[in-house]
């Protein structure tokens, strides 16, 4: 479902690091071994083949990002949130027994989220996906008492849920409202994305596919499957990848300049 923001949370384009844990890698690859494990009473996990899993550290090399491009973005379609929930296993999400569809609509966790932006001069809508914009300088992870919320050397801001204590304030630090709460817990989950009552989560730029020497998002095969080719995902600091070249000859903007974020995800055509 599509939602609207104002033209004025839209700024001209900027100027254009934690290594994940370990100990949970290595527990994910042995997972990935075993089709179908059951983890405790009526909790099940899927799990799906996957290469090799990195064997060298996350540095800053490279910093991944995404430029969109709203021109050929379109309206109702759903492809990159489709593909996202079920490369993360959000669709295996059930509304709790009992629960009023307009309250499980709110707690439902969503990655990606289609929005619709209205100037409010010309009154042009305009469509675009809308998910964690990966910032140089995350807010979310300034306000963590944890340290839970982090920053990969690649520029990946994520939550590691082995230390997320719940209390939710990077979901109110972050001006995308971009971070669900997992509210109920998990009956299903995949091995590559494990999931948990208690926790917050955010789209990861399908961490785990770069981890594993891919190199696109399941949002950005999705859009390009679907014949519209909105969304390019690739290297900010490859000066002559394709990203690059793209954002030298489209104008883009980040959401938000005027907080000095320097987001990952740039947006062209709003």
């Amino acid at each position: 479902m599509s939602e609207q923001i104002k033209h004025s949370d839209i700024d001209q384009k900027p100027d254009l690091e934690q290594q994940p844990d370990r100990s949970r890698r290595d527990f994910l690859a042995t997972a990935a071994g075993v089709a179908t494990a059951a983890v405790a009473p009526g909790v099940l996990l899927h799990t799906a083949a996957v290469a090799a899993p990195r064997t060298t550290p996350v540095t800053d090399i490279k910093r991944w990002g995404m430029l969109i491009d709203t021109a050929k973005c379109a309206d109702g379609c759903n492809a990159c949130v489709e593909a996202c929930e079920h490369e993360n296993g959000l669709d295996l999400q059930e509304a709790p027994e009992g629960i009023k569809p307009l309250k499980w609509d709110n707690q439902r966790a969503t990655w990606i989220r289609k929005v619709k932006l209205r100037d409010n001069l010309t009154g042009r809508m305009t469509n675009l996906p809308l998910m964690c914009q990966h910032c140089e300088n995350p807010p979310c992870v300034d306000v963590c008492p944890t340290g839970a919320s982090f920053k990969r050397a690649d520029g990946i801001v994520m939550v590691n849920r082995h230390t997320c204590i719940g209390c939710r304030y990077c979901m109110m630090a972050c001006p995308y409202k971009a971070r669900s709460f997992i509210h109920e817990q998990v009956a299903e989950k995949l091995t590559r994305s494990p999931r948990g009552q208690g926790c917050v989560e955010s789209c990861n730029l399908c961490a785990y596919r770069l981890d594993n020497g891919e190199t696109s998002t399941a949002c950005a095969d999705a859009c390009q499957e679907a014949g519209h080719a909105a969304i390019l995902f690739g290297d900010l600091n490859e000066p002559h990848g394709p990203l690059r070249e793209a954002l030298r000859q489209i104008n883009s903007r980040q959401i938000r300049q005027d907080l000095e974020l320097n987001t990952g995800v740039r947006y062209a055509g709003i």
